[in-house]
């Protein structure tokens, strides 16, 4: 479980105040993100910028000295270990393909849900654990790089729990989501348990029924002594 010093840090760049702090609550609702400032304006942007350093950047459009499509090659340019989520009410279909070539990892329009939110940041989690097992490998091959360039697993969960089937709870089946997409070697269903605060059995009858839904697949796992084990990963 990740901690505050071990949370993704977020630079939340928004002109309208209140927008800002909303944005701000909704990301650390989210566990494995922590907002380190707001800025409103160009000039308090680009100071965090340097001084944070933040991971991620959570950017709009519109601004009083700036446009953000230009903050964003800003970023791209000099920040390039930064990522960027464009939040913003620009519905314009130029200013989104631009978002788009500029290396954006997602395009949310406002008003602001939170579960598109969580989505995407889930999905971001899974990202950078798909870099981070790169970076550890001497050889690539093409799976590999179809992973990382597919942005992540997006497990789809039914926005409304009457869809999901008698047995699965919805912010029980997140929480697996959540635990899977933090670790790309994959989790035993008793890991997974441990984690998230469940029973094994209950945490397998999840994991199943998303190996069902085919948004992962399981493999069994030979350990130096007893029976082989099952380990979920999420498909990519």
């Amino acid at each position: 479980m990740m901690t505050e010093a071990t949370a993704i840090e977020v630079l939340i760049v928004e002109d309208d105040v209140k927008i800002a702090e909303i944005n701000r609550r909704f990301v650390e609702q989210i566990e494995g993100f922590h907002v380190v400032g707001i800025a409103t304006d160009e000039t308090q942007a680009r100071t965090q910028l340097e001084v944070l350093n933040p991971q991620l950047v959570l950017l709009d459009i519109y601004f009083p000295d700036t446009n953000g499509l230009s903050m964003l090659h800003y970023i791209r340019q000099h920040y390039r270990d930064t990522d960027v989520i464009m939040i913003t009410a620009a519905r314009e279909s130029e200013a989104v393909r631009e978002a788009i070539r500029g290396g954006a990892f997602d395009y949310i329009m406002k008003p602001l849900v939170f579960n598109r939110l969580r989505e995407t940041l889930l999905r971001y989690v899974a990202f950078q654990a798909e870099l981070r097992r790169l970076a550890h490998s001497h050889t690539v091959n093409q799976n590999d790089i179809d992973r990382v360039l597919a942005g992540s697993s997006k497990i789809e969960i039914a926005a409304d729990s009457t869809l999901l089937p008698k047995g699965i709870d919805r912010l029980t089946l997140e929480k697996v989501v959540q635990a899977l997409a933090s670790e790309s070697k994959g989790l035993s269903a008793e890991q997974v348990a441990k984690l998230i605060g469940t029973s094994r059995s209950t945490s397998r009858r999840y994991l199943e029924h998303l190996v069902g839904l085919g948004n992962v697949y399981a493999d069994l796992s030979y350990g130096v002594v007893g029976r082989p084990e099952r380990v979920y990963r999420t498909k990519k």
